[in-house]
């Protein structure tokens, strides 16, 4: 039985509603066997982010080496990845590998607003870790900020990701979860635009949708569908993990990634 494989390089959120965790379900409820590399521990629940562990980027190389020496991955997701050495190493191991189909999620900062990568790390990120993605995708903070720009409305959103693109990436999808009015994310291929628009849920449940959005994609990817039909796949995924989702701590809510099952 050929079972499809994707590794997710990330944080741990202790409060199961983000990072790893996070990846990890989404990858199942997709039926992808997944697998992990951790890049930091934090303490982390539904109200915020009370610490934050970085491994020694020597480790986080080692992880990866273990999983893509002996099982390989038909996709990688990439979340948070804390510091400039940690980048370094990522990006090292992935073009040793020569890995393909890698999604980028540039995690800077937690839902709560507590910063989740460093400073000096977010030059490293563009410099390094850009140009291995076949997709990027920031949220309208992360758009602004690698794009060095304010991005606020459907247009900004276009004009990112025509800038993030230079930078490196295979294509950029700009989400919109933050627009007053509709979710629309924006891909933009360097030939095509093209819009993906779901309805805007008035829900507290958005614990780690950016982190499921992105390990969605990857495993469409690593079922072997074509970007727009995995963004599509993706899309409609987290729409319905949010529509169905719970409030199991006393902050934020939690995405319901088995949305089919219970």
């Amino acid at each position: 039985m050929d079972v499809p494989k994707a590794l997710t390089i990330a944080g741990s959120d202790s409060g199961g509603g983000a990072g790893i965790q996070a990846d990890l379900k989404t990858f199942s409820a997709f039926r992808v066997f997944g697998m992990s590399a951790l890049t930091a521990v934090t303490a982390q629940n539904s109200l915020g982010v009370q610490g934050v562990f970085d491994l020694p980027p020597e480790f986080v190389a080692q992880q990866i080496d273990s999983v893509l020496d002996d099982f390989g991955a038909d996709a990688v997701k990439i979340g948070m990845l804390s510091t400039a050495p940690i980048v370094g190493a990522v990006a090292a191991r992935l073009r040793a590998h020569r890995q393909e189909r890698i999604v980028l999620d540039p995690v800077m900062i937690a839902k709560s607003g507590d910063a989740l990568l460093q400073p000096a790390a977010r030059a490293a990120l563009i410099e390094d870790v850009l140009p291995l993605a076949d997709v990027v995708t920031p949220n309208l903070h992360e758009a602004g900020a690698l794009a060095d720009m304010p991005v606020a409305t459907e247009a900004d959103m276009e004009e990112a990701a025509r800038r993030i693109l230079r930078l490196g990436p295979r294509s950029v999808l700009v989400k919109g979860g933050h627009l007053p009015e509709r979710a629309t994310d924006i891909l933009w291929t360097g030939r095509e635009l093209t819009r993906f628009t779901a309805p805007r849920l008035d829900s507290a449940s958005t614990h780690g949708t950016g982190c499921t959005f992105s390990s969605a994609i990857a495993a469409g990817l690593a079922r072997r569908l074509p970007l727009g039909d995995a963004i599509r796949a993706a899309k409609a995924y987290v729409t319905a993990a949010i529509r169905e989702g719970f409030q199991p701590g006393h902050g934020v809510g939690a995405l319901r990634h088995f949305v089919a099952g219970w």
